[in-house]
Order: structure tokens, then C-alpha cells, then sequence
């Protein structure tokens, strides 16, 4: 989207948000509002004529909902798609379902002070629309995290710095995965590839609460593995993988030679909660040699440093390349920071958790 303005489009019924959204759009001399529809059918109407480069989409909406609207646009014209919704129960699923049919990001509103909301939230909004046009768009085929103005904590907020010493070997291994934006399809492609028996899973996607556990169920419906939301002292075990909840860290620890998982509460670590860096930090000082670690798509840093802990650890670490990227940000940094020891593919990361990635090395 170099040298020229982002092109959005806004569809939502409420004249209200339609309006704040304009507004705050107008006002990033980067981004250029095409026009605002009070649904699906016009906004197609309005495309045939000029196509955007991001579309800003409600999912409840009169003559044609928002998820629908969705899978028409990816079928026939992969657009960057920022869904902009209500958090409830119910509407965690339905967010599930636009992020599995393409959706880039999602950015939750309240049924309340619903215009203060926007207002405050404009930086939100802005960094989702240019981080959406810089996307690549064909791999958000079908198959959040809200950043906060606040001071950038690292690991050490939650967890000590890993000892030096490496751990001995154990009987079982763990394999960390770290992902954000983009992830959500990304884990589903590599965890319906994994048979039965594979080393035991632990998980941050970076998710805000009530997401994870839909999230999870979904997984766990089309996988093979066993995939759930993680909750305390649960036992990471082969052939299953363990979610960190949306809201809360997730921190490794060791017992004898079984690995369990501490939720914990704590503040947000890089922006985010649950943090990537707390959970690879936890798995170099508790797992050490035998683990296995893996950053994948998403925006930002977060991970970088614990992955670089892992690898220090005795760890075998691994990051997605650029080109199955739907954001080349965190696996970026980790390369940068040295973190990473092999770069792999999206279609190979079965491959590494089940030990066969001595091709990619």
C-alpha cells in the first residue's frame, strides 16, 4: 500500500457507528473512506464501482449478515476484512465463525456508551486498518487483541528469568506455539495435519476473553488431537493441546518428568494477556532440551525474547516464513533476534512437532 492512501469501507446498520468511524478514519492523512453502507447489499453495490483495500464490517445486519457478506468476499475477491462486533457469550462463536472464513482481526464493541467507545478507540482502529492493507489477503482463504496504552512490561512482570543450566532429558517433550493475528487459521491447517499420536501441545493465541474456549471447541471438532481451552494443573499430555485462555498468562511447570500448566493472573506482558514470551519463558526453565518452539504469524514482538530463551535452553526453535505469513511480524523479530533456528514453511510445522524437520534445517 506504499505511496498511496489505504482505501476503507465501512458497513454497519448503526447510523452512530457509521459516523464515529468516518469521522476517525477522515482524520489519518494514510487513509482514504471510500464510503459507509448500512449493509452488505449496498456495500456491493458500492464495490462494483470502487473496491476497497479494507473493508470495516458489523456482522449483525438487515437483508444479509455480516458472516455471509464475509464468505462472498473471500470466495470471489480476498479482501483484508476487520470485523467489528459485540463481546457476548454468543457472540464469541459468531466472531469464531468470521475468523475462520477470513476474517484479518476483530475489534470488540460494547452495547454501551457505544459511541465514547469509538472515540477512545480510534488508535485501535486505525492501527487495525493499516496492519489489515499491509496483510496478504489470499492466505486469509477460509480453512485482537486490542492494544493498550499502557507501559510495555516484558516476562519479567509474571516469571524469573529461566536458570542457565539446560534441563536434563526427559521421557515426554513439549512443543510451545506462539501466534497472533492470522493464527487462528494457521493452527487449524498445522493441528488437523497432526495424527493422534504427537508430542503434547501448549498454545497462546493472542485472544481477548470468552474467545478461546469457541476457539478451542472448534479445533477440537475438526482435529484429530484433543484441543481445549487450558485451566489450572491441567497435565500436557501426547496427543492434545492446551489453549491458553483468553485474559490469562499460561506458564509450563514440571513435575517429575510430567509437564502441567499454571493459569495465572498477572499484568499484560508486551500489550497482551495471554503473553507468547510468558509461556516460552516458562517452557526454556521447566522443558529446556525437551521442548520444541514455534512462532508463527501475528503482529508485534511478543515471543521473540522467550523464544530466544528456548533456544538458549537447548530448545529446537523453528519460525513461519514470510511468504505463509498473514503477518510477518512476530517470526520477523525472532529471526532478528537471533531466537530462531530454522525457518520453516506453514505447510512443514507438522513436520517439526513430530520430530521430522531434520529436511528443513
Amino acid at each position: 500500500m506504499s505511496g498511496r492512501r489505504v482505501r476503507v469501507l465501512v458497513v454497519d446498520d448503526s447510523a452512530v457507528v457509521r459516523q464515529v468511524m468516518s469521522d476517525q478514519l477522515r482524520r489519518d492523512p494514510q487513509i482514504e473512506l471510500i464510503g459507509a453502507a448500512p449493509d452488505p447489499l449496498f456495500a456491493l453495490e458500492r464495490m462494483k464501482r470502487d473496491w476497497p483495500d479494507v473493508i470495516l464490517l458489523d456482522v449483525e445486519m438487515p437483508r444479509m449478515d455480516g458472516i455471509t457478506f464475509l464468505r462472498k468476499i473471500m470466495s470471489e475477491r480476498p479482501t483484508p476484512v476487520v470485523i467489528c462486533s459485540t463481546l457476548t457469550e454468543r457472540g464469541a462463536e459468531t466472531t469464531m465463525q468470521a475468523l475462520a472464513a477470513g476474517a484479518f482481526t476483530f475489534i470488540t464493541k460494547p452495547k454501551v456508551a457505544l459511541k465514547e467507545f469509538l472515540t477512545d478507540s480510534a488508535s485501535e482502529l486505525i492501527q487495525a486498518v493499516k496492519a489489515a492493507a499491509a496483510s496478504n489477503p489470499k492466505l486469509l482463504k477460509p480453512v485482537e487483541q486490542r492494544p493498550v496504552v499502557a507501559p510495555k512490561l516484558d516476562a519479567n512482570a509474571v516469571l524469573p528469568p529461566p536458570p542457565a543450566q539446560a534441563m536434563s532429558r526427559t521421557t515426554e517433550s513439549v512443543v510451545a506455539i506462539g501466534t497472533s493475528t492470522g493464527g487462528t487459521q494457521a493452527l487449524e491447517a498445522v493441528l488437523c495435519k497432526l495424527p493422534r499420536v504427537c508430542p503434547g501441545i501448549v498454545i497462546v493465541q493472542h485472544m481477548p476473553e470468552k474467545f478461546t474456549a469457541s476457539f478451542a471447541e472448534r479445533l477440537d471438532s475438526v482435529c484429530q488431537i484433543s484441543v481445549r481451552e487450558a485451566k489450572q494443573g491441567d497435565r500436557v499430555v501426547p496427543g492434545s493441546a492446551l489453549i491458553a485462555p483468553g485474559g490469562k498468562h499460561m506458564a509450563l511447570v514440571r513435575s517429575g518428568a510430567q509437564y502441567h500448566v499454571n493459569v495465572i493472573e498477572g499484568p499484560l506482558v508486551n500489550r497482551h494477556r495471554p503473553s507468547v514470551d510468558v509461556l516460552f519463558r516458562s517452557v526454556a526453565s521447566q522443558a529446556g532440551r525437551n521442548a520444541v518452539g514455534i512462532i508463527m504469524t501475528g503482529m508485534g514482538d511478543d515471543g521473540a525474547r522467550g523464544l530466544k530463551e528456548m533456544r538458549e535452553a537447548g530448545a529446537r526453535t523453528f519460525g513461519q516464513d514470510e511468504a505463509t505469513c498473514v503477518v510477518y511480524g512476530m517470526p520477523k523479530e525472532a529471526v532478528k533476534m537471533g531466537a530462531v533456528e530454522t525457518v520453516v514453511p506453514l505447510q512443514a510445522i507438522p513436520d517439526v512437532i513430530l520430530g521430522r524437520a531434520s529436511a528443513y534445517a
